[in-house]
């Protein structure tokens, strides 16, 4: 699990293949002293698992999963990637919930400098459209986001100085991809209210009428 609070930047040094996914090894801008081999790291956004370490890089694997949803199918050596380590249950919820599994990508359509806030407006798949709100979360590349406006094929968010400066969001043009994580709790409610794949007495589904004979209107 992890917050959306990126804590470094780092750079994709090596990719090779393995298997039907990759090997991926970065260069890291943070102390991995008290990182070890299984730990999870996000990169972009993406969870993965730390199977090598030297000094300050360490190499993850990539699955074929996470290849199709993301951005890292087509990442190259010397790109710049967001790092946030997995977070620990004494820290401080600063972002919000993100799993680090990726959903899909979003296509930036535009960024506009508002005096020193980035507006940035993203093109993206009505299946991930759906779990967002106005003032909802969104992860970006693994950063928490706060969703300005959002329509059924995109949603815009705005970039204060100190994120652009210490993600890489503030690298990103119209035309670049980036990798998207919807509302985790959006997911689980949509869930529960259409009760798929159940086997107990709301097959049907959560309806008003449900509501008022367990009492809840």
């Amino acid at each position: 699990m992890f917050t959306g609070i990126i804590e470094s930047l780092g750079n994709i040094s090596d990719i090779r293949p393995a298997g039907t996914g990759r090997k991926i090894t970065i260069q890291a801008g943070l102390d991995l002293s008290g990182t070890k081999i299984g730990d999870s790291i996000a990169i972009d956004g993406a969870c993965l698992t730390v199977v090598e370490i030297s000094g300050k890089k360490f190499t993850v694997d990539v699955s074929p999963e996470t290849l199709s949803r993301s951005t890292l199918a087509n990442a190259r050596a010397g790109r710049r990637i967001n790092i946030e380590r997995a977070l620990r249950l004494s820290d401080r919820l600063d972002g919000h919930l993100v799993s680090g599994h990726i959903d899909g990508t979003a296509k930036i359509l535009y960024r506009r400098d508002l005096g020193g806030t980035l507006v940035f407006g993203f093109e993206v798949a009505e299946e991930l459209s759906r779990y967002m709100i106005p003032k909802g979360s969104v992860a970006v590349d693994g950063i928490s986001l706060t969703i300005n406006t959002c329509s059924a094929r995109g949603f815009e968010i705005a970039i204060i100085p100190h994120t652009a400066e210490n993600t890489t969001i503030g690298l990103k043009n119209p035309g670049d991809w980036v990798n998207i994580e919807t509302d985790l709790i959006g997911k689980y409610v949509e869930k529960f209210i259409k009760g798929e794949n159940t086997e107990d007495s709301r097959q049907g589904g959560i309806d008003m009428d449900f509501l008022g004979k367990t009492g809840f209107l």
